[in-house]
C-alpha cells in the first residue's frame, strides 16, 4: 500500500524537530511568516544543521518577495519554499528551490482557482506541489480550521484532478480524522500544525506519534498520482 507522506508544520526547535524526523515524518516546516510559530534564519538553520538526509524542510512564506525568499534559503539551507499567500505565478522561475503553492478552500470555485493561477505559470517546473488548506479571512494558515474534503473527492472521481497531482493536504488534521481525509482525498501528504500541539509552536510529541501511525490506516490509495 502507497505512504502518504507527513509533513510536521511549525517546528522551533532542533532536539524537538530531530526527534519528530526520528518518528518518522519525513518533512519538517518552518514559518517564516507573521505567526506564533514563526522562526528566524538562525532559529531555522539549527533545525536543519540537525536533520537526518532525506528528510525535507520547507520554509513558510506569504507575499515576500522572491530576493528575500532566496536570502533565507541560502541562510537556512531549506530544500524547498512554501508559497502560502496571494503570490502571482510568475515568482515561480525567481525561486532558487522547488515551491509548493498553497490554495485555501473556500467554496465549489477553488478548482478554477488553481487552474487559472496554472494556466499564468510560463515556467511550472519549479512547482513541486499543490497544497490544499481551509479558508480563514483572520489568517493564511495553521489556524486547525478543517474545509469540505468532499470536494476535492467529488473532482477527483469525476477526472477534474488531471495534472494537478501531487497534493498536499492541510487544514484541520489531527489523528482523529486523517485517516478519513486521506482516504476522501487521496492526497500524496498531508500537513499538521495545531493538531499535535500543545500551544501554537510547542509540539505535544504523542500527537505527533498518534498522527502518524493515523496516515498509514485507512484504504489503498488510488489517486492519478499513485497509479
Amino acid at each position: 500500500m502507497q505512504r502518504v507522506r507527513v509533513k510536521i508544520e511549525g517546528l522551533r526547535d532542533p532536539k524537538t524537530a530531530l526527534k519528530i524526523a526520528q518518528m518518522g515524518a519525513d518533512a519538517i516546516g518552518l514559518v517564516f511568516a507573521e505567526s506564533p510559530r514563526w522562526v528566524s534564519p538562525e532559529q531555522a538553520r539549527a533545525v536543519t544543521d540537525v536533520l537526518p538526509p532525506w528528510v525535507a524542510t520547507v520554509g513558510v512564506f506569504v507575499d515576500s518577495d522572491p530576493d528575500t525568499i532566496n536570502r533565507v534559503v541560502e541562510r537556512t539551507r531549506i530544500g524547498y519554499v512554501q508559497l502560502h499567500g496571494q503570490e502571482a505565478p510568475d515568482i515561480l522561475p525567481h525561486i532558487r528551490v522547488p515551491c509548493i503553492k498553497a490554495f485555501r478552500v473556500r467554496d465549489a470555485g477553488w478548482l478554477e482557482e488553481i487552474r487559472t493561477w496554472l494556466a499564468g505559470a510560463t515556467v511550472r517546473g519549479n512547482l513541486a506541489a499543490i497544497l490544499l488548506d481551509a479558508f480563514d479571512p483572520a489568517a493564511p494558515g495553521g489556524t486547525g480550521r478543517k474545509f469540505n474534503w468532499d470536494l476535492v473527492a467529488q473532482a477527483r472521481l469525476s477526472g477534474q484532478l488531471a495534472g494537478l497531482d501531487p497534493l498536499i493536504l492541510a487544514g484541520g488534521l489531527d489523528a482523529s480524522c486523517v485517516s478519513r481525509a486521506i482516504d476522501l482525498v487521496q492526497p500524496w501528504a498531508v500537513d499538521v500544525a495545531s493538531g499535535v500541539e500543545k500551544a501554537p509552536g510547542i509540539k505535544d510529541l504523542k500527537k505527533v506519534a498518534d498522527f502518524i501511525d493515523a496516515t498509514k490506516e485507512g484504504d489503498e490509495l488510488k489517486s492519478e498520482f499513485w497509479l
